[in-house]
């Protein structure tokens, strides 16, 4: 599973010898493989015609070209203001509540994210193909994609050391630009031009698996809402700055405190452990049919929402393990 940080092509259309030669050597003679571009046709077309952003085929002939458009920037963000919006008027009746929740569109991307990820695990596990995940800048969907289908195929990327090394290699070296995409409050009406939940969306997937195969993930919703938390607002460094050229010039790692380092102190770590958990060495496919899709309650109705006798519902779970 690879993914492109820059567009295949140079400017003014001009072919790139050196990534036709190294898409080349990764494969053998006669293999076939994908790149899975997350811009529309379209998109990609627009972009080739203002000097790149696309894949020549006959520069590629072995790598088939699959589009699976997922948004990533103004509309997702307007699709988020219009979820928090919704989900914060405590005046809705049934009718307009599941107007509102559908008008938002929130997950019918999040059921995009899913199955695009679903279509990258299938090539490389049940086609045995390498994949190429390809996006306009290779910072966002990009990285949502890779991401998703290695939790989905990867059984260490689905324990609580393995997802933060995922995070960290996937997410923060990779150069999601964490300062940008998350300036404000999640839920500020400001909309800033280079603003969008992309971190989000990502957490917001892995919830769904985990609600899928309770027992699959060695770490709860805790997990994911602190995460949340902190790439909006956080006392550790761990999300600033948009790539680690920034985070060296600011001296990150010497003049702040690691997320992960406090997360997996010992008094910390079980609060985000899942007590169900069980290890399972094979892939978890989701469902993604829209019945199978569900609103994360935890995190957008969790303002709104009494979470006492979840809590303790959640505790007595944790007791009744260490018990047995």
């Amino acid at each position: 599973l690879l993914r492109s940080s820059q567009p295949l092509t140079g400017p003014n259309r001009r072919r790139c010898r050196e990534d036709e030669k190294l898409l080349g050597t990764i494969l053998d003679e006669g293999e076939r493989a994908f790149v899975l571009d997350t811009r529309s046709a379209q998109a990609a077309k627009q972009a080739r015609m203002s000097g790149g952003g696309t894949e020549p085929k006959s520069s590629y002939p072995q790598w088939r070209r699959l589009h699976r458009p997922l948004e990533r920037g103004r509309p997702l963000q307007e699709s988020f203001i219009k979820l928090v919006e919704a989900c914060s008027d405590p005046s809705l009746g049934m009718d307009r509540w599941l107007g509102r929740l559908e008008s938002s569109r929130w997950l019918s991307h999040v059921k995009a994210a899913l199955s695009t990820a679903c279509l990258a695990a299938q090539c490389l596990e049940r086609e045995g193909s390498k994949v190429l995940v390809h996006g306009a800048e290779g910072t966002d969907t990009t990285l949502l994609v890779t991401a998703l289908a290695q939790v989905i195929l990867d059984p260490s990327c689905r324990t609580l050391e393995g997802f933060q090394g995922l995070l960290e290699r996937e997410w923060i070296e990779a150069g999601h630009p964490f300062h940008l995409r998350c300036a404000r409050s999640a839920s500020s009406h400001a909309r800033g031009k280079q603003e969008a939940p992309l971190f989000l969306l990502f957490l917001d997937c892995v919830w769904q698996l985990s609600r899928q195969f309770p027992f699959s993930l060695e770490f709860g919703e805790q997990l994911l809402l602190t995460l949340f938390d902190n790439a909006y607002a956080s006392a550790f460094g761990t999300f600033l700055c948009n790539n680690e050229k920034e985070r060296s010039l600011c001296k990150v790692k010497e003049s702040t405190h690691s997320l992960w380092a406090w997360l997996n102190q010992p008094e910390e770590k079980h609060k985000y452990l899942n007590p169900l958990y069980s290890h399972n060495s094979l892939v978890i496919w989701p469902s993604v049919e829209p019945q199978s899709i569900q609103l994360w309650q935890g995190l957008f109705l969790r303002w709104i929402r009494p979470s006492q006798h979840l809590d303790e519902a959640w505790a007595e779970i944790q007791r009744l393990v260490e018990e047995n």
